[in-house]
């Protein structure tokens, strides 16, 4: 086999070894470039406008084959330098070539050259290509956060909206919008005590249950409940004394509105539906409708003079009828007076309500105990065919039991559980609202880490679009570099094919 066929091999990592234990260049060839590296800096101070030697310049090390390159070029710029011996008397050409010559010397530009090769395919490119990759992984984590700072946005937004539908709100002005809204409880009260009437056969089942098992022991059931199905939604003075009062003076509900709710003012008083005939002056005679301000007062069967001047203090104190004989002193009702508790509904005071759901719960369990008995019963009847009770199918049992679910429902529906406890606890509508505006708050802080992710990606992106025409240049100019090696050192034998294994062509 011809010798000059034979190829040699040279690992990327041994170059430089291998140059020097074959004597190509000097083992202390670095001292020697430095003075190189000089007459190249103040060579290139002085350079001709010319597109070849700004892309040479630009973005690249100089070494040797640049500068033959250049040497190319300043032949076509300086020509008219040339004299009749063939020399150039440009100072340029003449720095280039003593450049030239500085690295032909100890072969000082195939020891730089193989450096420069080393360290751009074990540094420079891994370098470029880590952060590129860098780049790509940082922008498709901030996609990641951004589409997770848009999705939680939306699931807060969601909540808001969902708890302000739950009270019946719009949200924009959260403190003034519930107390508007309490002004509706009184009516939802009233429906709900108007829609018990078909809890009466349960509430009498029980009661007949009741007093079968117990006999004379027997007490009244569900007392409260039985009341509000029949008599609807009265205050806590009818419930309490057994008739109606002459007035209503509830307790005014302070919610101190935020600074932007201040227009609505920070008292409010929501009264009652009973009939409130305000404040009478003590000095005012009572009008009957005769027009007269002293009028004749019939009493049925009473024999009595012309009737007195009526005089009813502020305090009702005391009403005396000198004529007929008959003193009303003030009892411990207030005079007929329903005021603070008294005055709220049954629905409406937290303790009467209280109770009333826990009748409620009451009576739905005993329904629950004899629909299961009825149907678990071996011949078809419950436990209430005894003589005494009536007989209760099934059918009818569920139809008690779905009548106590449903107005349970309607009672303690989150809308009207969160307005009762808003007219009747400042401090759960600060909760509430606070609530509410953590959320809000929440939703534009997400909004504006979306807003930054995405940024940060698009710049992550920018940088990696950046990077990558240098790698692609940085590859270019090293694989150009790798076969000029291989070309001089295959010239130093004769033409033998060199191949630098584990260099660039195997990235």
């Amino acid at each position: 086999m011809d010798e000059s066929n034979i190829p040699i091999d040279i690992n990327i990592g041994k170059l430089q070894d291998w140059l020097v234990s074959r004597r190509h260049v000097n083992k202390e060839w670095q001292k020697s470039i430095i003075p190189v590296r000089e007459k190249i800096n103040n060579a290139i101070q002085d350079m001709p406008a010319h597109d070849d030697i700004a892309a040479l310049l630009s973005g690249s090390y100089i070494n040797y084959f640049h500068c033959q390159k250049i040497i190319e070029i300043l032949k076509e710029t300086e020509a008219d330098t040339k004299n009749l011996f063939g020399r150039y008397g440009s100072q340029r050409m003449k720095d280039w070539q003593d450049v030239l010559k500085s690295y032909e010397r100890e072969n000082l530009y195939l020891a730089e050259a193989a450096q420069m090769l080393v360290r751009n395919i074990s540094y420079e490119i891994p370098g470029l290509k880590k952060q590129i990759a860098k780049e790509e992984q940082m922008q498709l984590e901030c996609k990641k956060k951004h589409s997770d700072y848009l999705k939680n946005e939306a699931s807060s937004k969601s909540e808001f909206l969902t708890l302000c539908k739950q009270l019946g709100i719009q949200g924009n002005r959260i403190k003034k919008e519930l107390v508007e809204r309490l002004q509706e409880l009184p009516e939802i009260y009233d429906k709900i005590g108007k829609s018990l009437k078909p809890l009466l056969p349960g509430i009498e089942l029980y009661s007949a249950f009741t007093k079968y098992v117990l006999g004379d022991k027997a007490t009244d059931v569900v007392l409260l409940l039985q009341y509000v199905v029949e008599h609807g939604n009265t205050t806590v003075y009818e419930w309490s004394y057994g008739e109606p009062p002459l007035s209503v003076e509830p307790d005014p509900v302070h919610i101190e509105l935020d600074d932007e709710d201040e227009a609505a003012g920070d008292q409010i008083d929501f009264g009652d539906n009973e009939i409130d005939f305000g404040s009478i002056d003590a000095s005012a005679a009572i009008d009957f409708g005769d027009g007269d301000a002293v009028a004749e007062i019939d009493w049925g069967n009473i024999d009595a003079g012309p009737a007195e001047n009526v005089d009813i203090s502020a305090s009702i104190a005391e009403v005396s009828l000198e004529e007929s004989g008959i003193v009303v002193e003030e009892q411990g009702v207030g005079g007929g007076v329903a005021r603070g508790k008294d005055a709220l509904t049954l629905l409406d005071n937290p303790t009467t309500r209280n109770q009333f759901i826990d009748q409620l719960v009451e009576l739905e369990s005993f329904l629950k105990m004899r629909l299961y008995e009825t149907n678990t019963s071996s011949d078809g009847h419950s436990f209430s065919l005894i003589e005494q009770l009536p007989t209760e199918s099934s059918a009818a049992l569920t139809a008690m039991l779905d009548a106590v679910q449903i107005a349970a429902s309607r009672l303690t529906a989150p809308e009207v559980n969160h307005l009762h406890n808003v007219k009747h606890s400042p401090r759960y509508v600060d909760v509430l609202t606070a609530q509410l505006k953590q959320k809000l708050t929440l939703c534009d802080k997400l909004s504006k880490l979306a807003a930054r992710a995405a940024e940060q990606a698009d710049a992550a992106s920018a940088r990696g679009a950046q990077l990558r025409p240098v790698l692609a240049r940085l590859i270019d100019r090293t694989k150009e570099l790798q076969t000029q090696i291989e070309n001089d050192i295959s010239k130093k034998y004769k033409g033998r094919p060199v191949n630098i294994i584990g260099g660039v062509k195997f990235l």
